[in-house]
């Protein structure tokens, strides 16, 4: 179409080409539902005009303080207001937003604010001593701290650092808000977990954002005003997106700092939640809830599901309690969710396990992308048949600008102009794709090939079994076998003879775990059991 700009004088202006930002949500929102609830936190309660004077304020106050475009604002928060204010009020002075993981350690901490090059860091006084610790062995100038008291009931920890309500009254509500000149400029960094070595700081630009949350309005069939709750933390892939979206559509984001049954089932029959996402974990927590915890709701809560394929047996289970659950699959270098196990009308008459089966796949590419496929080695693609294994491939808007001062291995993950998962699936004929493992968790005895998913399936099948994650321990014959961790639910006894009964009567033999190990998993703050750490268990046995 290059000819229309070179012969008729058509191309490019003001009126046709704005910069595409999440940040316009929040101000379209302001104008069109100012009065209508837009963050809830218990008493913290902020309409849609109260949340954008706040932002502003955030903005104001961060200029005036000299944080300049391009500059690097980090936050160490739980789910509270604050953090999703942070999301706005950050990027609209221009700054990048530098969400870090509340469980970190401090040496990690110090890492990513060097790597960074934070100049301000926004801190809850639950994390305050290990921020400090952490400024203390950084190697750059520090940044300023300024200290978030949790709005229902907490409270300060120190007094050296300046308080964050103290902070929003230097900033002037009517600030001019600064948007991008190029859709492609920074919006975020956010670090991957890290568990081989350091880990590396994933860039978001706007135009990725914006499309992410508008395409999860699609793919989660959202209507206007929506009640979404904070389950997956936000400074995980900035909470899939999600407190981005929720203006568009004029949502309510109800705040959660801790993720416990009774809290979440509170929120579902107090907030009128509608909306939430997260791990299989979460999920399991809700189907086994005690009575006490358990609240009676009226409405259909929609979930999307991520960060682990869920155990069909779970997904049985919880959707006879009211909840739809939507599979949906991504990594941190993709915002987030960018497929979507989208529902087929042919499938409506299935129940069951065939339902749930057909639910636990990863599924199809979001409407933001372009493309999300599974090939083999030299990227060509694998048959769709269900059984060949490759690696699953991303390609769209919805794919990051590259990792954070590391040329080479920005080029190694989009080499071949995909953006290489490392996550192994196979293809079904329908297109739908289904995680069969991380590729270092594929565990091969003797030669074989076994996936550490299928085990788990089976296994959380089981009655008794709560939770469990397979990973491969060193063996002297077969190089190594599969090793199960498994939590019991309360009061539901089983021994480890039964459980790998259990597994022989359901899988080959090879793939039947070889030891069980009854403890407590790992398990990351955003509900991911830390494999890594169960492997390291596993040599040890």
């Amino acid at each position: 179409m290059g000819w229309l700009a070179d012969e008729t004088g058509l191309g490019k202006c003001d009126a046709n080409h704005v910069p595409l930002t999440p940040l316009s949500f929040l101000e379209r929102a302001r104008r069109i539902w100012p009065d209508e609830p837009a963050v809830v936190y218990g008493p913290h309660r902020k309409t849609y005009a109260e949340y954008h004077t706040r932002v502003s304020r955030l903005a104001s106050a961060l200029a005036g303080i000299g944080v300049r475009p391009g500059d690097v604002v980090a936050t160490i928060l739980p789910n509270i207001p604050a953090q999703a204010e942070a999301h706005f009020g950050v990027p609209a002075c221009g700054a990048v937003l530098n969400t870090i993981n509340t469980r970190l350690d401090v040496d990690t901490i110090a890492y990513i604010l060097d790597h960074g090059e934070a100049k301000v860091v926004l801190c809850d006084p639950q994390f305050i001593g290990h921020l400090a610790e952490a400024i203390e062995i950084m190697e750059i100038d520090a940044p300023k701290v300024i200290e978030v008291a949790d709005p229902h009931g907490g409270a300060l920890a120190y007094g050296d650092y300046t308080d964050y309500e103290d902070f929003l009254a230097t900033g002037d509500p009517d600030f001019a808000w600064i948007m991008p000149e190029d859709e492609w400029e920074s919006l975020a960094l956010n670090y991957t977990s890290g568990t081989t070595g350091r880990p590396k700081g994933v860039v978001y630009h706007h135009r990725g954002a914006y499309l992410n949350a508008m395409g999860q309005v699609l793919s989660w069939r959202m209507v206007l005003h929506p009640v979404y709750l904070t389950i997956v933390p936000l400074f995980h892939c900035n909470g899939w997106c999600h407190t981005w979206m929720m203006p568009a559509v004029g949502g309510i984001v109800v705040c959660c700092r801790d993720i416990t049954a009774k809290a979440l089932y509170d929120a579902f029959a107090d907030e009128g939640v509608t909306h939430f996402g997260g791990a299989p974990i979460v999920l399991n927590m809700l189907v086994n809830a005690t009575e006490a915890d358990k609240r009676d709701f009226s409405q259909t809560v929609e979930v999307f599901t991520a960060g682990a394929p869920p155990a069909p047996a779970t997904l049985a289970k919880i959707e006879t309690m009211g909840f739809n659950v939507t599979q949906v699959y991504g990594l941190t270098e993709t915002y987030g969710p960018d497929t979507e196990c989208a529902w087929q009308p042919a499938w409506k008459d299935r129940q069951g396990e065939a339902r749930a089966g057909l639910k636990a796949r990863q599924g199809v590419a979001m409407p933001f992308m372009e493309d999300v496929t599974v090939t083999d080695e030299a990227m060509a693609q694998v048959p769709m048949d269900g059984t060949t294994k490759g690696e699953i491939m991303h390609r769209g808007n919805g794919v990051m600008k590259g990792y954070f001062k590391a040329p080479k291995a920005t080029r190694e993950a989009f080499e071949g102009g995909y953006f290489r998962s490392g996550d192994i699936a196979v293809q079904h004929p329908d297109g739908y794709i289904q995680i069969a493992d991380r590729a270092k968790d594929i565990i091969i005895s003797g030669g074989e090939n076994i996936s550490s998913v299928e085990v788990e399936n089976t296994l959380m099948s089981h009655e008794a079994v709560l939770l469990c994650a397979v990973v491969a321990k060193p063996d002297d014959k077969w190089g190594e076998v599969p090793c199960a961790f498994v939590e019991l639910k309360p009061d539901h006894p089983a021994d480890e003879a039964t459980l790998i009964a259990f597994a022989r009567e359901r899988l080959a033999g090879f793939k039947t775990p070889k030891r069980v190990v009854f403890e407590e998993l790992p398990k990351t703050s955003t509900g991911k059991i830390q494999k890594f750490a169960l492997r390291e268990r596993a040599r040890e046995l």
